[in-house]
């Protein structure tokens, strides 16, 4: 138990070795956190639990810390697996304990343990008095899931946040002062690329929802990673920022190739992009990490997209890269296709369909090379980054 703020205690439990999440599809070199707490007051509340793999760790202290039959309720504020894992078994042992959520969330909670437990549904703007300290509830659909809400710890002050504002970051620090500014925003942004983009417009709707209830805000606690404690309010800002179609002044080349065919033109492609002064990136996709590319398409103006055509398709590293793209929903991005072919060269139709359904806009039908580029074919490929360039200026 480490206190964050008055009445206000983490809980939680520090994940060192987790390497990936969400199944493998965001990969977590960092580790993580699952941040519960407990606000202890005239009524004692918990917040949150933990995954299941560490839920006999996170009772066996909350019995140890304060006594599972001296918590009064329960809240839940997201009820996907890494924050509810240990529910079940706390319920276990307190069969009466009431259940804070929003009617999703109840749902939710059903549709994973199909327990119907003693709910207790809430709405914005209802709250709980736990003596000196009144908790007040915000939902927050789509933050990432439809019953997300936040929890306000009017009195001390906190906005318990669950997965909004959070990171995949385990630190032996709590606090955002107290750890590497660079990295504490690099992981900030790339949870926010890879979680939260397909719903930057609820993002932008709840933050102006949340300053229209004009709360005392001292410390923000997500449910993962480092807690904001100085000037929280920045973090909030950077959401705003990133939910606004967020974009750098450079591009990303996502290339898989079979025989170096496709490698050497978007090597020539990024020569050209370089030549009109352009940032970019030249990532190899079966060999870099996804969530990783996630986070610079994400602060890209534009994406070039090139696959060797295979069986009259793309490789399997740009197919699943694309289906990615397609699920996060960026908007107002630039792209074009590219790839080389021995005989039937479909590749380049293939991904600049896919850009289009995924509401990139297509600057060009693409560039395709047959077999080993020549000095000629690198030299349009230049050109083509170039011209690629310029339609981003």
């Amino acid at each position: 138990m480490f206190q964050i703020k008055d009445q206000v205690y983490w809980v939680g439990v520090k994940d060192w070795e987790l390497q990936s999440f969400h199944g493998e599809e965001y990969t977590t070199n960092k580790g993580s956190s699952y941040n519960a707490y407990l606000i202890k007051d005239e009524k004692i509340a918990l917040i949150d639990t933990v995954w299941h793999p560490f839920k006999k760790e996170f009772l066996d202290n909350l019995e140890k810390e304060i006594g599972l039959e001296n918590i009064d309720l329960i809240v839940v504020n997201h009820a996907e697996p890494d924050h509810s894992g240990a529910l079940a078994d706390l319920i276990s042992a307190r069969p009466d304990l009431p259940i804070y959520c929003t009617a999703k969330g109840r749902d939710t909670i059903l549709g994973h343990y199909h327990q119907d437990w003693n709910f207790q549904t809430v709405k914005t703007g209802d709250s709980l008095s736990l003596g000196k300290n009144e908790l007040v509830f915000v939902e927050a659909p789509m933050l990432h899931w439809p019953d997300s809400m936040f929890t306000y710890v009017q009195g001390s002050n906190v906005l318990l946040s669950n997965d909004a504002f959070g990171q995949h970051y385990a630190s032996s620090e709590f606090f955002n002062d107290q750890v590497n500014q660079c990295e504490l925003f690099l992981e900030a942004m790339k949870y926010y690329a890879n979680i939260l983009t397909p719903f930057s417009l609820q993002v932008t709707r709840k933050i102006e929802q949340l300053i229209g209830l004009n709360l005392a805000i001292d410390v923000i606690a997500p449910s993962h990673g480092i807690i904001w404690r100085d000037n929280p309010l920045q973090i909030i800002e950077k959401y705003k920022e990133w939910a606004n179609n967020y974009q750098e002044n450079r591009v990303v080349v996502l290339y898989d190739t079979m025989w170096e065919g496709t490698k050497k033109m978007a090597e020539a492609i990024g020569r050209g992009l370089g030549q009109e002064g352009l940032a970019y990136s030249l990532l190899h996709t079966a060999k870099n990490d996804n969530t990783q590319i996630m986070l610079e398409i994400f602060k890209a103006k534009g994406i070039l997209v090139g696959s060797s055509t295979i069986n009259n398709g793309i490789l399997t590293s740009i197919a699943a890269i694309l289906e990615e793209i397609k699920g996060l929903k960026f908007k107002n991005k630039k792209a074009a296709a590219f790839g080389s072919y021995g005989w039937s060269g479909e590749s380049v139709k293939i991904i600049s369909n896919i850009l289009a359904e995924a509401k990139f806009e297509i600057v060009n039908e693409g560039i395709r090379v047959k077999y080993t580029p020549t000095e000629e074919d690198l030299k349009m490929c230049e050109e083509f980054g170039n011209n690629f360039a310029k339609a981003l200026k």
